[in-house]
């Protein structure tokens, strides 16, 4: 019997506080085996401000529809459990040094990311029935401060890697597409309150 056993690993990344995590994944002939979490593990590398995991949603999403960005009061440790995605991630923190820095991630199973509070997270689904798995350290509720910002942003640079048809609400949310621009959302930051 064949064994590969591929170790926990985490890299930074240019956002602060954005994680690019490897779980441990052991496989042999009958399949995989992945360590979605491990508190020894990830507490290496997570904030210790992070709460635990209070809720947790899988999304089924069509190839090539876009969820997000959003950047709601919750920590978020995301991952593909079933398909490809390629993840979008903007920091949109005012009083972070990497404000408006953006990261892309082409996930797959067993390939993580942890997201900071107000870092937008959004993802296109690159296989049909792509499920991402969303763990958050606060339970979502109506009104929760955050911002939303528009995937469709020119000036974010994202390479989106199947092309996004405007006006297409199978591919984008009407409420995703008409969210503000990341210049909108800093320009906001400095208006009179």
């Amino acid at each position: 019997m064949t064994l590969q056993i591929n170790e926990f690993s985490a890299a930074a990344s240019k956002i602060d506080g954005l994680q690019i995590i490897q779980v441990k994944t052991v496989t042999d002939d009958r399949g995989t085996v992945r360590e979605l979490y491990r508190s020894s593990s990830h507490s290496e590398i997570l904030p210790n401000t992070i709460n635990p995991w209070q809720q947790i949603n899988l999304t089924r999403t069509k190839r090539g529809a876009v969820r997000g960005l959003h950047g709601e009061a919750m920590a978020k440790l995301v991952t593909v459990a079933h398909g490809s995605a390629f993840g979008a991630y903007v920091d949109t923190r005012a009083d972070s040094r990497t404000l408006g820095a953006v990261v892309t991630v082409h996930l797959t199973p067993g390939v993580q990311v942890f997201v900071p509070q107000g870092v937008c997270n959004g993802f296109q689904a690159l296989d049909d029935d792509t499920e991402y798995l969303y763990c958050f350290d606060n339970e979502w509720r109506p009104g929760m401060s955050g911002v939303a910002l528009t995937p469709l942003d020119p000036e974010l640079g994202i390479d989106w890697p199947i092309p996004i048809v405007l006006g297409n609400l199978e591919q984008v949310s009407e409420k995703d597409a008409k969210a503000p621009t990341l210049k909108e959302i800093i320009e906001a930051y400095h208006s009179p309150k």
